[in-house]
Formats: C-alpha cells, structure tokens, sequence
C-alpha cells in the first residue's frame, strides 16, 4: 500500500495517494476540551513519569511518538515520560522509534529531508506497495505539549521515485493550524493553508516540499489576528520540543586517548569527554560534586574526583582520582565504566554544554532538553545500569532533562517510579 499524505482536504488532486486505512488525525476531544482556552496552558497527562496530574508544566516536550508507517511499525503511537525505555528484541523496532525521533528533531530544527533521510527508501514499509505514479513512502508524527496544551504535528515523506514532503498536519484541540498538500507533482512545493481566524478563515501560499514547514511559519504568519497567534504559538512549541534532543551513543575506544582542546561541547560519541570535563569541572562545583557521587556508583574501586589535565603536547586527558595519592587515566577503565561515566556527565549537565541545537532565544524554563540513547544498558553490568536510570528519572522529576533509551531486556527496570517502560515485538 502506498503511504498517502497527510492532508485531509476533499479537493482531488492528480497527486493523490492511495488513503490509508486509519489517517492520522487529531484525537477526540475531552469532556473539557471545549472549555480550555488556547494560550492558557494545558494539564499534564500525569502518566508515567510525569508530575501529578493537574500541576501546570508550560516546558516544551514531546509526549507522544507516532510512526504511522516508518520501516517496521504501522498504526503505532508511543506515550513518552520523562524517562521512557523501549524494550524488545531483537528486530522489535527499538532502535526505528529512536531514528524517527532524531529525525522529527532534525527536521523541526530546520535541517533538509536529504540531510536527515539520506537513505529514504530503508525507512518505507516493507509491504508497502506503490501507487499508480510508483511513488512510496512513510509517516511519522508526534505530540508536544506545554503552555498551548498538547499539539500534534503529524508528516508524509514521499520516498520514491524522489524525496519530498507530500503532506504536513498541525492540530491542537481539534482544530487544524497548518496543513499541507503535494498539489502539482511538477513544482517544488507544496500548498499550504493556515488557520488565520480573521476576515479570511485560513490563509493559503506555497511551501518548499524539503523542509519541514511549521519551523517556517513564523517567516510567514504575520501574528496579527487571535488564528495567527495561536498558529505561532502551536508552531513554536512544537519546534522547542524538537530541537532540544541531544542523540547520544558513548564510544569508549574513541575515549581513551587525550584530545584538543576545543569549544567544550561533548559530541554524541562522547569522543571529547576530557575537554568537557576540563570547563565543567571549574563552571559548576556543585553540579561536578553530583557527577563524582553517582560516579561511585558504578566504576570499580575508590572515586574521590573526577578530574582533567593538561599534557605538554597541547591536548588533555582525563583521569579519576582515587583519593589515595593514586589516580587511574580514563584509558584503564573498561567499556561499561567509560559509557558509564559518560551518560552520566550527560544526563547530570545542560544544553550549554552539549553539542546540540537549542533555541537559544527561548528562557530555560520554557524547554527541556531530550537526551536519546540507543542501547541504553549496553556494556553496563546490573548495578551500573540501575544507578543510571535512577539518576535519568532523578533529572527527570526535576524537569529538566527527559531521557529516551532503548534496552534488550527491562524487566530490571518495570516498576521504577518515573520511569516509562514500552514493551515492542517483532
């Protein structure tokens, strides 16, 4: 079956694909939904997770993960909390629900569809059969909630035979915000209307088909009528929510050796940890003091510090201190050790300190930042991936750093408190 557009409007069109058998679409209404005013915040869902139900949260966040046609999963949507794990073996399409993620993020900080999906045709469904232009493709969607309440931007990527967006959905409290449709297969774009609420109900122009097109509407959407600011304001958290995510995949044989100093922004591989170490460590004592505490927790023998230095060859290594007059260089620790020390600097530091693309123009109370790890117990014994998670779901009721990761098993981890576990089969 062919993956059609997004777009629910009535008006055919050549470039039609084939209708799914369940579209996309906003969700029911609530008994309250007609009585909460838009821009006046939204409650939280109080899953997992989350802070009780009722408590007024206005950060940016992604809540909810849908993959209506992406590689394996069909009709799915996944509930995100702060701390969110995604179990399964093998095949299960652990590591699919975190590549759509990242993407969505990508994609919402603006980046092109060539750029975020190099390879388009691996991520369409196996089964899925072209329509009578052979065109195929995925869809992919997600929920942010915050100040405007939960918003649901829902995608379709037309894989073959080129890539492009063929439809773009933005929807909060059942009302549509944004919507796009592939019109004329012959242009670069696409037709776009927005809710306006003014002399006109909906303001209609063209969007390029490689680029996400909610990032763009604050370039186009003049904020003049009460339709507009919501549009703007839905856009905005949205965007928020996605460009906070840091996708990261310590390697420990790329942190053994002394590096340059730099800019002190840790990479997703974590190749640069000393040089992070060597600004974190004088920034913030109290923050440091934490990462040396949790660090016990998980690397072997005595830890008093956690500390970097400079060699006479320009670069700088890092090393734990022992506290004994003996300090062991990050190149003896083993593998768990090393990810150990390094997902735990992640989830005990901020934005300001890692390599990735924050709205800077938005306060800190206003987003939080999404760490993704793919593996999340890899190379980590019990203890080591327990003291991890407790310290992910201790970051995470403060509200600041939500944590999605992905494990073989998480029968260790069912029934920790924060903590939202997704069991996938294959």
């Amino acid at each position: 079956m062919a993956v059609p557009p997004v777009s629910t409007c009535s008006a055919p069109t050549s470039a039609s694909l084939e209708p799914p058998a369940a579209p996309p679409g906003p969700p029911p209404a609530s008994a309250d939904a007609s009585h909460r005013v838009p821009g006046q915040g939204g409650l939280l869902a109080g899953g997992p997770g989350e802070r009780s139900a009722g408590a007024l949260d206005v950060r940016a966040r992604v809540t909810e993960l849908r993959l209506s046609a992406f590689a394996g999963h069909r009709r799915a949507a996944f509930p995100l909390g702060a701390v969110t794990l995604f179990a399964g073996p093998s095949g299960s399409g652990k590591s699919t629900a975190l590549a759509a993620y990242e993407a969505l993020a990508r994609l919402g900080g603006g980046a092109p569809l060539e750029e975020v999906f190099p390879e388009p045709a691996a991520w369409v469904p196996e089964r899925a059969r072209p329509d009578a232009q052979r065109r195929r493709g995925f869809r992919i969607g997600c929920t942010a909630d915050g100040a405007e309440g939960p918003v649901r931007l829902d995608v379709a990527v037309q894989a073959e035979p080129e890539l492009r967006i063929v439809g773009e959905r933005l929807t909060a409290d059942g009302v549509v915000l944004l919507e796009t449709a592939l019109r004329d297969p012959g242009r670069r774009a696409v037709q776009a209307a927005w809710h306006t609420a003014g002399a006109s109900p909906v303001t209609r122009a063209p969007l390029p088909d490689d680029r996400l097109g909610t990032p763009l509407l604050p370039l186009r959407v003049a904020g003049k009528t009460d339709g507009q600011r919501r549009v703007l304001a839905a856009a905005e958290q949205t965007v928020v929510a996605l460009r906070s995510v840091f996708a990261c995949d310590p390697r420990p044989e790329r942190m053994r050796a002394p590096v340059p100093t730099g800019s002190g922004r840790l990479l997703p591989g974590c190749d640069n940890l000393a040089d992070v170490l060597w600004r974190t460590r004088s920034e913030c004592g109290r923050r440091h003091a934490l990462l040396v505490e949790t660090l016990r927790g998980g690397c072997a023998g005595p830890v008093a510090d956690l500390a970097a230095e400079p060699l006479a060859d320009g670069t700088v290594g890092a090393l734990l201190d022992r506290g004994d007059g003996f300090r062991t260089e990050l190149a003896r620790l083993g593998d768990g050790e090393l990810r150990y020390v390094a997902l735990a600097l992640v989830l005990l530091t901020g934005p300001g300190v890692l390599a990735v693309d924050t709205p800077g123009e938005v306060p800190d109370a206003l987003r939080t930042l999404t760490v993704l790890t793919d593996g999340f117990d890899r190379g980590l014994d019990p203890a080591q991936r327990r003291a991890l998670l407790l310290t992910a779901a201790r970051m995470g009721e403060r509200g600041h750093i939500r944590c999605v990761g992905a494990v073989s098993d998480a029968s260790w981890a069912v029934g920790t408190e924060g903590v939202t576990v997704v069991h996938l089969r294959p």
